[in-house]
């Protein structure tokens, strides 16, 4: 055989030998070995990054009014528990009774594209404005606990104490304590409706109790505590300068509560006024106990959050929802105290 020959033999021996091996004869790119990750991804049970509806987390906003009152951390809490259920992260923040911070919050929330805002209004009237700039970013508005009444504004659906209803029981325990006749005065918030709501009720109920069944309680002072310990001791002080012949007081939340028993504590005149408060924290519960505070007609914030979140959930999901949506109160004596099992 020429050489010629051999050589054309030993090239059609090594092509045979190339493509009928596992190896080529020439370089070429192994297949790379799946990820972890990848493999994991694609495992039966795993949700893929990009599965449809499966995108980014899911946000809520919720701007409360202060986190110096436990009654909005609680709101706050709950809410935070059942969209965590439901697939939703909470930004939670505080407005700290200031409607320009709450507004700018607002305005976060629009930024970060929340599926919905829940809001405690600082001020009922004031927070329109921020309610309009999230409707005109096409994010619904829920309030819980106070209510806008600002023109303009589109509220989904409000959830909240029944307040008025609540007012009139405070209005029942100040007959109750005070024996149907007396002064009292008011320690207000008139900034926020929930609160209009509690002295409306809590006066409609003297008026009507004083027509039908000889109730002599006249209400002869009326100052802002504004829902705050260290104001409504101060306003306290106040009513005592003006009317040292007080025997009631009415405070329309705990720290309010609170606050007016330590101005009339250092007044040395604790044993001679009758406080009626509103919440039931654990520390108003606690002073009523305590016999510190007589009553109070008391709410369920919990309730609120969870409330709150399963209409949010029912409306994203295109169901019909109700405006408002109102909790009962429960009025709440030293007898109901003394037998709470988690004081």
């Amino acid at each position: 055989m020429s050489l010629r020959s051999l050589s054309l033999l030993h090239s059609l021996i090594c092509l045979l030998v190339c493509f009928g091996s596992a190896g080529g004869c020439t370089p070429s790119a192994s297949k790379p070995e799946p990820s972890k990750d990848a493999s994991e991804k694609n495992a039966p049970g795993k949700v893929q990054a990009n599965a449809p509806g499966k995108g980014p987390t899911k946000l809520i906003g919720i701007s409360i009014l202060t986190t110096a009152n436990p009654f909005f951390v609680e709101i706050s809490e709950a809410v935070k528990q059942e969209a965590l259920k439901a697939g939703y992260e909470l930004v939670s923040v505080s407005g700290e009774y200031d409607s320009n911070k709450q507004q700018n919050q607002v305005k976060d929330f629009i930024v970060q594209k929340v599926a919905a805002i829940i809001l405690t209004p600082c001020d009922s009237r004031a927070v329109g404005t921020a309610i309009q700039e999230a409707n005109a970013a096409g994010i619904p508005v829920f309030t819980a606990d106070i209510a806008s009444i600002a023109a303009g504004a589109k509220v989904v659906t409000h959830v909240a104490t029944d307040n008025y209803s609540g007012g009139r029981q405070a209005a029942i325990a100040m007959i109750e304590a005070l024996g149907g006749k007396g002064k009292v005065a008011i320690l207000d918030f008139p900034q926020v409706e929930s609160v209009m709501l509690r002295t409306k009720g809590f006066r409609d109920e003297l008026e009507e109790q004083t027509k039908s069944n000889g109730v002599a309680i006249q209400i002869v002072g009326l100052l802002p505590g504004d829902g705050a310990k260290d104001k409504s001791y101060k306003a306290t002080q106040d009513l005592l300068q003006s009317h040292p012949d007080l025997q009631g007081i009415f405070a329309i939340n705990d720290p309010s509560a609170l606050g007016c028993y330590a101005a009339l504590e250092n007044a040395n005149m604790a044993d001679k006024i009758k406080i009626i408060g509103f919440d039931g924290q654990i520390d108003g519960k606690r002073a009523i106990r305590d016999g510190k505070i007589y009553a109070d007609p008391i709410q369920f914030p919990v309730r609120i959050g969870q409330e709150t979140l399963a209409v949010i959930l029912k409306y994203l999901n295109g169901e019909d929802v109700p405006s408002e949506i109102l909790i009962p109160t429960e009025l709440y004596r030293q007898a109901d105290a003394k037998s709470d099992a988690s004081l």
